[in-house]
């Protein structure tokens, strides 16, 4: 064909007479597959998500407590219980662990017996197994056990979630202006317990913890050991008051900030050791 010519196209319909409507329809062709997109992850998921994070945060901050150790709450209570006075204290009836408060709400791990004849507050290391002071309580002294929720003045900027236990063994002893202002005061006529950190570890330290069972071994104590030895000229029995209890401090830096560091515990600190 040369470049001089026209060039024309002719228009050729496809549609064949013999064909039917069936074969001139045009094939059915499936739609490309795509792949499947992830759903978003409904709240539920999230919440049990954060939860388990929660939970093993939880588990990694016990680990923490050398009274979690294999055999070291064990090899405590041998030790505390080799420095029981048989004449003096009787045979031990119960132990448990605690948190003691004090008038500024500091806490402070304890390791508490009851015998037939004593209270006995322990202050015991767990890093070095070595029990550093034991206050020795008599029972027939306790006049007083209170429990109920913990309560600051109004103006004051701490709180206290949990319940707790106080025990009065002089009733008729108000504590001096002094020592109501003096933190490191140890003079008090009373001990306030709460539950200790590690309370919900397992079975065994759930009961060890339990404040409103001590609370009723220790009365029951208490009220055998007035009907053996009572004392003259005092009101012999134990008053049991379901009540507040009070902690008159205001702004409390140094316990909020030994509290959050669980500086009153024997616990792994890295390189750094209180």
């Amino acid at each position: 064909m040369s470049d001089g010519e026209a060039v024309t196209f002719k228009a050729v319909e496809l549609d064949h007479p013999e064909l039917g409507p069936e074969a001139q329809a045009s094939p059915q062709v499936d739609p490309p597959q795509t792949s499947a997109l992830p759903q978003p992850q409904n709240w539920t998921d999230s919440r049990v998500a954060a939860g388990q994070w929660s939970s093993a945060m939880d588990q990694f901050k016990l680990k923490r407590f050398f009274v979690l150790r294999p055999g070291t709450l064990n090899q405590a209570l041998q030790d505390i219980h080799a420095l029981v006075d048989p004449k003096e204290d009787g045979p031990v009836q119960s132990a448990w662990l605690m948190a003691e408060v004090d008038h500024w709400n500091n806490e402070r791990e304890r390791v508490v017996l009851i015998t037939e004849n004593s209270l006995l507050l322990c202050k015991y290391d767990f890093v070095m197994l070595n029990c550093e002071q034991i206050q020795r309580i008599p029972l027939n002294f306790i006049d007083r056990i209170s429990y109920g929720n913990f309560i600051f003045p109004q103006r004051s900027l701490l709180k206290r979630e949990e319940d707790g236990v106080r025990v009065f063994w002089d009733r008729l002893r108000e504590p001096s202006f002094a020592t109501r202002w003096n933190p490191f005061a140890t003079d008090y006529p009373f001990s306030t317990f709460t539950y200790h950190p590690v309370r919900n570890t397992d079975e065994k330290f759930t009961a060890l913890c339990e404040i409103q069972t001590f609370r009723e071994k220790l009365t029951e104590a208490a009220q055998k050991a007035h009907l053996r030895k009572p004392i003259p000229g005092k009101a012999n029995g134990v008053l049991v008051l379901n009540q507040p209890l009070l902690i008159e401090a205001y702004v409390g830096l140094m316990s909020f900030i030994g509290n959050q560091n669980k500086l009153g515990y024997s616990l792994a600190r890295g390189n750094i050791g209180f």
